[in-house]
């Protein structure tokens, strides 16, 4: 059976449609080609293939970091929810919210504390959104889900309602998904968004934990990056098929190679595509060309790792005290309860 990518890859390639919903992609793509390293931003992963590829990564084996935040929402949702509220009802806001799977132990911890429940959830994959909340409101009834196609870095604001009197927000951002993000710009990502929330809101940050001496090791990381399936070497080099299809491009991926190293000075895991030859690619809809030697790479993501002390730095710095913190008895991950002071 073809995989995703060979379907995907077979496909006629579409004409690009010239709309502003293109430009974001269209100023990304060219800036980062035009750099040197050459490196593109994890976001454009998310198409509807790269959306149902990282599903597919999340139950892998060598994927702890979903089994994990699983299981510790799955024993501690209901006092994450009394800790956050403080006896009072809550709004749930996700960035990056996905197919939102781990979030349903938290809404149904919300709902049997306080019943009805509004949910916010921020994505830039939008068949990602849709699937998630018919889901959610069908499972939960008592969830009103209102989700919202946006890249949260740098478009997600308040939406300028009014909230309910003495309610509290309680943003998620999950899925140590902070760790795509190098420490200065995930502080200020946080800090921006801090700025629109009021004194008793909070933040509760999934965080994948640094390597230690005993235990966790750089190869579980590498592992899990780099799984022997090829599952995340398809999620990668789809970033290329998704370049053929909406900027008229001719990356050939099989000229391509998925890479995942440990960086030790960043304390990063990093995902690049490796160029098998020396090459050129035209891009039409940029009309650019693309020049790439053998071996050179595209960085097209990081995902950092924190010790405990490391994430509670960074949660004050952006404005978000830690209150509480989760993590499993082998203390590969934790989630930490911050709030606005």
């Amino acid at each position: 059976m073809p995989t995703v990518l060979e379907q995907l890859a077979a496909s006629p390639v579409a004409s690009p449609v010239a709309s502003p919903a293109d430009f974001p992609i269209a100023h990304a793509v060219r800036a980062g080609l035009t750099r040197t390293p050459k490196q593109l931003p994890p976001w454009l992963f998310y198409d509807q293939a790269g959306s149902l590829l990282f599903d597919q990564i999340t139950e892998l084996p060598e994927y702890y970091l979903t089994r994990v935040e699983r299981a510790l929402l799955a024993e501690h949702a209901p006092e994450m929810i009394a800790a956050a509220a403080e006896g009072h009802n809550l709004e749930l806001i996700e960035l990056g919210a996905g197919s939102a799977d781990k979030t349903r132990t938290l809404l149904s911890a919300a709902v049997a504390h306080q019943g009805a429940v509004q949910y916010h959830p921020v994505d830039v994959s939008e068949s990602a959104l849709e699937t998630a909340c018919r889901r959610i409101e069908c499972e939960l009834p008592l969830v009103e889900a209102r989700p919202l196609v946006a890249d949260y870095t740098s478009q997600w604001t308040e939406d300028g309602r009014p909230r309910k009197e003495g309610s509290r927000k309680l943003l998620l951002w999950i899925g140590s998904s902070i760790g795509n993000f190098d420490p200065a710009a995930a502080v200020a990502v946080l800090q921006r968004i801090q700025q629109t929330m009021q004194p008793g809101d909070s933040l509760l940050l999934g965080v994948d934990l640094a390597p230690r001496a005993q235990g966790k090791t750089v190869a579980h990381l590498l592992a899990a990056y780099n799984d022997l399936a090829g599952v995340t070497a398809q999620f990668n080099l789809n970033l290329l098929v998704r370049l053929n299809r909406e900027l008229a491009a001719d990356f050939t991926p099989q000229a391509f190679v998925h890479r995942a190293v440990w960086n030790p000075q960043a304390n990063r895991i990093e995902m690049h595509l490796e160029s098998l030859a020396r090459q050129a690619v035209r891009l039409e809809a940029l009309g650019l060309t693309a020049h790439f030697e053998a071996g050179e790479s595209i960085h097209t993501e990081n995902s950092y790792k924190y010790s405990l002390d490391q994430a509670a730095a960074l949660m004050a710095e952006a404005g978000f005290p830690v209150v509480q913190t989760w993590t499993e008895e082998q203390g590969w991950f934790a989630l930490l309860l911050g709030q606005k002071i």
